[in-house]
């Protein structure tokens, strides 16, 4: 029950605040630009990422084993998404992002409420598990993040070529210094996904207590991994940016969500199995 309430106490803050932004930053016009983000409102996306983190801890660890099926997934990834989202608000204005990331959250912490099928991890208790476990996690939660930062880029420039600029991007940054953020979300995350396959390969009988298998799940992490290198690459050899840059974002954003939360909600939600 406590668990519940965690989830459902997170998705009310960030519903919220979501709201609040949507009030303030979009709905009501004034001609001085907004804050990008006040300390208050900073408090309140600290404490829903806290019940939200809170909420998370308690479904994955209910006693001495570590559960973990398609909604915790999705639920840990848009967390993690949201944490390096709140960090970056210090450093730069993403006053744009506020519509995108909480409603977000909104559905991460909702999640495991509606898809309650978690199923054990054999091997939690092995550490060499849990550090390729984590830094999955990380890389997912990074290329969220710059895919969000990709369609918000998308949406300013569509906008600006129109000639019809809503508040929301007015407030936004240069798209240069948006991109220059995007790739360096991307660079991170290629690094950790990179090591995420090695250990994967290298290590499966040690990680996953079975021999390496080249299944579909794998096949989707390594197209997802080359366009990800090719995009990174382009950039240096061609500079390539503007739509082409967000093209091969989100097509490599989308290969690493078929990776792993296709086949999990296939065999978890429309097969009804746990494994």
């Amino acid at each position: 029950m406590l668990t519940i309430l965690l989830h459902l106490f997170a998705a009310l803050l960030y519903g919220a605040l979501g709201l609040w932004f949507w009030r303030t930053c979009i709905q009501t016009a004034s001609p001085a630009p907004r804050q990008c983000m006040t300390t208050a409102e900073r408090l309140v996306l600290l404490a829903a990422l806290i019940l939200h983190g809170l909420a998370i801890h308690a479904s994955m660890f209910p006693g001495n084993e570590m559960r973990f099926g398609f909604g915790l997934a999705v639920s840990l990834i848009i967390w993690l998404a949201v944490c390096f989202y709140w960090i970056e608000t210090f450093y730069a204005r993403l006053d744009g992002l506020h519509i995108m990331v909480l409603p977000a959250g909104v559905v991460g912490s909702l999640l495991p409420l509606v898809f309650t099928g978690p199923h054990v991890l054999i091997n939690a208790a092995s550490p060499a598990f849990r550090a390729h476990f984590i830094v999955a996690m990380l890389a997912y939660s990074l290329f969220t993040l710059a895919a969000l930062h990709a369609m918000l880029m998308a949406y300013a420039e569509r906008q600006l070529h129109s000639g019809r600029i809503s508040r929301s991007v007015a407030n936004l940054p240069p798209l240069l210094t948006m991109e220059t953020l995007l790739f360096r979300l991307i660079s991170i995350a290629f690094v950790l996904l990179t090591l995420t396959l090695g250990s994967g390969i290298i290590f499966s009988e040690a990680l996953f207590g079975q021999a390496f298998r080249l299944d579909h799940k794998t096949v989707f992490a390594i197209i997802s991994w080359l366009l990800f290198g090719a995009l990174l690459f382009g950039r240096r050899v061609w500079g390539w940016r503007g739509r082409v840059a967000l093209r091969w974002t989100l097509a490599g954003f989308i290969a690493l969500i078929l990776a792993y939360m296709g086949s999990r909600f296939v065999v978890e939600v429309l097969l009804g199995r746990a494994g």
